[in-house]
């Protein structure tokens, strides 16, 4: 099985980007000589980040479809047939022996155009709600490996894996790092510490929240680490005069970051959430509203329901954040119940778990 080859497709987010190159990497350890290829859509962020993961990349003219009328509602039909066209030169002149879908428009034409030369097709889902390009192509794809309970209402239950979602592999066995953690952003080891993150682009009402409740911090005695995303650094990094207050564009070292936190205020993105349940600290998710059928939410509630974490609106955490934070840091036996529970639902080995499904495929029409 030395000359197999690949195709990934998946982008528009982080998402659905981070996951495939994850899975790459694995059948990469398992199969040094294979050939990768990823596709994804023209000018969104996987052309720029699955280079430099170090796989070739080519891109489609695809976009999603709005939800009002739009020039770029107009030119969807003429993108779609552009992008199967596309997909068919790419499929013909590579021959992939499995194709592998983690979502994001660019691998909806792509897999179509796979199942219809009958290459084996695998598809990945995240979220506890099925995205669009998911849902289309799960009647002709192998294998589905998803990452929450009761997916059987989107996709044919025959077909379905649960397997979790791929995380990055250095978030395992905290303990040991704590200490590296603690040196790394110069903490006061003998207080508490908040890890706050909003994605790497940031969250603006998180940001909102977290600088309006900057004494709220300082009066608890909390050190905080404080991801703003890129976008809003410039705006906050004033606040950092407050010396156990960190902030931060970007945290390289999530690893460390997570070893030393006590308790972590969130977004609800499925690969957060994923990284969460290994991470295994008390966790506040607020979800973002501004995502498709209000996925987020329904992946806290995924864990509120087994009273794995907490949950704040958007809507209303301003009158809620400094009640709720502050009795969760002073209440030692609910941290622990959070922290035990949301442990419970961890999948550490997705990855491996998806590529042998991968396997079990290049087995079977081998």
């Amino acid at each position: 099985m030395s000359n197999l080859k690949f195709i990934l497709s998946g982008g528009g987010t982080g998402g659905h980007i981070y996951p495939a190159i994850a899975i790459a990497n694995e059948l990469k350890n398992r199969y040094p000589d294979a050939e990768f290829l990823f596709v994804g859509a023209k000018d969104r962020m996987e052309m720029e980040k699955v280079p430099n993961a170090g796989y070739n990349i080519k891109g489609l003219w695809i976009s999603g479809i709005q939800r009002k009328l739009t020039f770029t509602n107009l030119m969807f039909p003429f993108k779609l047939l552009s992008s199967l066209w596309k997909s068919r030169s790419i499929i013909k002149r590579f021959k992939p022996d499995v194709v592998i879908g983690t979502g994001g428009f660019a691998s909806g034409p792509l897999l179509k155009m796979a199942n219809s030369k009958n290459i084996p097709t695998l598809i990945q889902e995240q979220n506890s709600y099925a995205g669009i390009t998911n849902k289309w192509l799960a009647d002709k794809a192998n294998k589905i490996c998803v990452a929450y309970d009761h997916m059987e209402k989107y996709f044919p239950a025959e077909k379905i894996i649960k397997t979790g979602n791929p995380v990055r592999q250095d978030i395992k066995d905290l303990d040991s790092k704590r200490a590296e953690g603690i040196d790394h952003f110069e903490l006061d080891e003998t207080r508490k510490t908040v890890l706050v993150l909003g994605g790497s682009l940031g969250a603006k009402r998180i940001n909102e929240l977290i600088a309006n409740h900057a004494k709220d911090f300082e009066e608890t005695g909390v050190n905080v680490i404080w991801q703003t995303g890129k976008l809003y650094y410039e705006q906050y990094k004033t606040l950092e005069e407050n010396k156990r207050l960190q902030v931060k564009e970007y945290i390289n070292r999530m690893d460390l970051a997570y070893s030393v936190a006590d308790i972590i205020i969130s977004r609800a993105g499925a690969g957060s959430v994923s990284e969460l349940c290994i991470v295994g600290k008390p966790v506040i998710l607020i979800p973002s509203p501004n995502v498709a059928e209000n996925h987020q939410m329904k992946n806290a509630m995924a864990l509120a329901v087994e009273e794995a974490c907490l949950i704040m609106k958007e809507s209303e955490m301003e009158e809620q954040f400094k009640r709720q934070f502050i009795n969760l840091l002073e209440d030692e036996a609910m941290q622990a119940k959070l922290s035990e529970n949301i442990k419970k639902l961890a999948r550490p080995n997705a990855t491996k778990d998806i590529v042998n499904e991968i396997e079990h495929l290049i087995n079977h029409t081998a």
